[in-house]
């Protein structure tokens, strides 16, 4: 209740890097600032659709989801590039380094975007909280060579609407006091946690905006979201505190796994255990780097029709390449008959521990033939594409989701 009560006098800040993707790759290669740019998956895969585009390219009209040949029919000259997901988890790591310059409260939400409890910090920086965040955004400018859109505010959810509301480049604030002035009027679906399905059944029984949405009566938002959509409306009303977490204290994520799409067909199961191999150094460098290890192991597999197959099983803990690669084959031989093709493989670990009661066998040698095993694969199958699991940053209770 105390927290509550100085709600009021909280300095939240919301930071997101605009057109994160593209931005970064922009920033990799400065030739490419002033072009029309979007990362997507290859047009000759079937991932052919823009997952991020720059300013410029905005300018035409390419929008986020479009297949790549609706965007180069809007925008001829687009410069297509694959993702590269390793660089981007590089930045997202050196940018939280940054943040913590200010405040160890510090909050990731995805890659590309971070809360910021900076409360008491204004007393000894001798700045306001929107004098800090333009100096966040004149430093990410200058260190980084990207711009980042900043929210501040009282509470996470108006931070991070403040910097949803004007981009790019640019510090909101919303007060305590014009709160609601401000945001009551915006479409419902400006907050987190409103998609598009929740969104027209909300517009079925007339709510439209964020202030409909704060007078509706508990029971239809109960109906329709569950205690998450009560909490929202709290949080909307400024009725509940949500703090920001202490960087060096968030949980765990609880799995991390990457999967990929080949452009041909894989056919045969020693193929198979080389796309799994090249998942496994994925997730088990991701596990290492953090510091954890696997308690179950899933594998996903996808045939040319992409129907599914899955299953988990449990495991003795591990980060190894090696182990990850021979019991996501286990897997693969109890699930899949290998007289059909493969288009698209998914290795994920879970139940991920800190510490380790008996490691299986992690050695030294486990990359000695990972240059060419890649080699092999992209020769005869295309190269490969990683995606990545990055939901583990969001916080449920925290950040409603649809």
């Amino acid at each position: 209740m105390k927290e509550l009560n100085q709600i009021k006098d909280k300095v939240i800040l919301h930071s997101d890097v605009n057109n994160f993707f593209a931005s970064v790759e922009c920033m990799n290669n400065p030739k490419l600032q002033k072009e029309p740019v979007a990362v997507t998956g290859n047009p000759k895969k079937r991932t052919g659709i823009i997952l991020a585009k720059n300013e410029v390219a905005k300018k035409y009209g390419v929008k986020t989801g479009q297949t790549i040949g609706e965007a180069k029919a809007l925008c001829p000259n687009l410069i297509c590039l694959p993702p590269h997901y390793d660089l981007y988890e590089e930045i997202s790591s050196s940018l939280a380094n940054f943040y913590l310059q200010y405040t160890n409260f510090v909050e990731p939400l995805g890659l590309d975007e971070c809360w910021l409890d900076v409360t008491g910090c204004e007393k000894y920086l001798h700045k306001t909280g929107k004098e800090i965040a333009d100096e966040i955004r004149t430093k990410v400018k200058s260190e980084f060579n990207l711009t980042v859109s900043v929210g501040v505010s009282f509470s996470k959810i108006f931070a991070k609407l403040g910097s949803d509301l004007k981009k790019p480049d640019y510090t909101t604030e919303i007060s305590y006091d014009n709160f609601k002035n401000l945001t009551y009027n915006l479409p419902l679906n400006t907050i987190i946690g409103i998609g598009r399905r929740l969104e027209k059944k909300f517009k079925a029984i007339d709510v439209n905006t964020i202030g409909d949405f704060v007078m509706l009566d508990d029971k239809y938002i109960q109906n329709l979201m569950g205690i998450v959509g009560i909490n929202l409306k709290q949080d909307l009303k400024a009725e509940r505190f949500v703090p920001v977490l202490d960087y060096y204290k968030l949980p765990p994520p609880k799995s991390i796994g990457n999967g990929t799409t080949t452009t041909k067909d894989i056919t045969s199961r020693k193929d198979i255990e080389k796309v799994v191999y090249f998942l496994a150094e994925k997730v088990s460098s991701r596990l290492i780097n953090q510091k954890l290890y696997a308690n179950t192991l899933s594998l996903t597999i996808k045939n040319k029709d992409l129907k599914t197959f899955h299953k988990s099983m449990k495991i003795k803990p591990t980060n190894s390449i090696k182990d990850l690669t021979n019991l996501g084959m286990n897997i693969a031989d109890k699930i899949w008959n290998y007289n059909y093709p493969v288009r698209a493989i998914r290795l994920r670990a879970s139940s991920l521990t800190s510490s380790l009661v008996k490691q299986l066998s992690f050695f030294d040698d486990d990359k000695k033939d990972f240059s060419n095993i890649v080699n092999d694969i992209n020769k005869k199958y295309g190269k490969i594409e990683l995606a990545s699991d990055f939901s583990n940053y969001l916080n449920k209770s925290t950040h409603p989701q649809e």
